[in-house]
């Protein structure tokens, strides 16, 4: 297995703790792996009846995934471990999207990119007052997956397409009324919620529900007409027209954030919108996601928002194109093109 994970079986509960604080437990290769195959024996395992996920220690859940191997991999193999690194994750993903067992997932604290995909298809998501959600990819070239292209699109109103084109952090509150989380506890609740679940875990929702706190009024409820409005829009260009149009400090400071990220990024993550309504399944829109991110990790746009964000930390990424009108339908159609036989993404076998 890996130091880097905690993997426990407490009588009838199994047990999955990230243990990587250093990094607010981004997700590595060998991560993806240890969870994978601990996850495949619990299914099997009736012995095992719940699943419990959280962080061992640190600021947060999950802060996404191993961006400095992702970059290096497109600069030094041609994306060879990168590509491994998203099946394996993805798998991740879709067993626990399908996992027969329920899982709670408890976000608290950071819970961004490759902590949504492992958190999101848990039946039960915690959130608390430390919940800092996002899918803020665009802001390094890369484009909202671990099933983003399944879950946002559900979100109610023009939710989805808002998170995925300002990359905004949503607190607990706003989890909870957008429907990414399914309780609000108080985070000092939290030991004693997870002790009762290893202790009588048949009765998971009496004590979710027990524990859950009135959360304070949710930010993003107070703007979900403006959010309903400006990003109603079927385009890119249609969005930032819509929110240059009006003159308010909302539209302004959302305006900002639309163009502040990688116009290629904002258009795929556009299309998978209207992709995911031809996906017949959730395992679809995986392999739907692993050929946009087989592609994205190539292109220039990704090491330079790494080198903006990450490296340099200037902030100031030069993407290429720079404008979403330079973005084509044609270079859309080739980053969601099949990819060549044999090199598919493919789900674990059913049990």
């Amino acid at each position: 297995m890996t130091d880097l994970l905690n993997l426990h079986t407490h009588g009838n509960v199994a047990h999955v703790s990230l243990n990587r604080p250093k990094a607010i437990h981004a997700l590595t290769l060998e991560m993806c792996e240890a969870m994978g195959l601990a996850l495949l024996g619990w299914r099997e395992d009736d012995n095992v009846k719940l699943v419990l996920l959280d962080h061992a220690e640190g600021r947060g859940f999950c802060s996404g995934g191993d961006v400095a191997m992702l970059r290096n991999s497109a600069t030094e193999d041609d994306g060879v471990r990168a590509r491994e690194f998203f099946h394996t994750e993805y798998r991740l993903n879709h067993l626990l999207f399908t996992y027969p067992k329920p899982v709670v997932a408890f976000m608290d604290g950071v819970t961004m990119g490759g902590g949504v995909g492992i958190s999101q298809p848990a039946k039960y998501r915690v959130a608390t007052e430390n919940t800092k959600f996002a899918m803020p990819e665009g802001a390094i070239g890369l484009f909202p997956d671990v099933g983003a292209g399944h879950y946002l699109p559900r979100l109610r109103g023009q939710v989805g397409k808002f998170l995925a084109l300002t990359g905004a952090r949503l607190d607990g509150a706003e989890c909870l009324w957008a429907g990414l989380a399914t309780h609000y506890i108080e985070s000092s609740k939290l030991a004693e919620v997870k002790a009762r679940l290893i202790a009588d875990p048949d009765k998971v929702e009496d004590i979710l529900s027990e524990h859950s706190a009135e959360p304070p009024m949710a930010r993003l409820q107070a703007n979900r007409r403006k959010v309903d409005q400006f990003f109603a829009p079927g385009t890119l260009e249609g969005i930032i027209a819509a929110l240059e149009a009006d003159d308010s400090d909302w539209a302004a400071k959302e305006l900002a954030a639309v163009r502040s990220k990688c116009p290629a990024t904002s258009k795929v993550a556009l299309r998978q919108f209207e992709e995911n309504a031809d996906c017949k399944n959730f395992a679809a829109n995986m392999a739907m996601e692993y050929r946009v991110a087989s592609r994205m990790i190539m292109r220039p746009d990704f090491a330079e928002g790494v080198r903006a964000v990450l490296v340099d930390k200037d902030n100031a990424p030069a993407w290429n194109p720079a404008e979403p009108e330079g973005v084509t339908g044609e270079m859309l159609d080739a980053i969601f093109a099949p990819l060549p036989d044999g090199e598919e993404w493919t789900p674990f076998r059913e049990s």
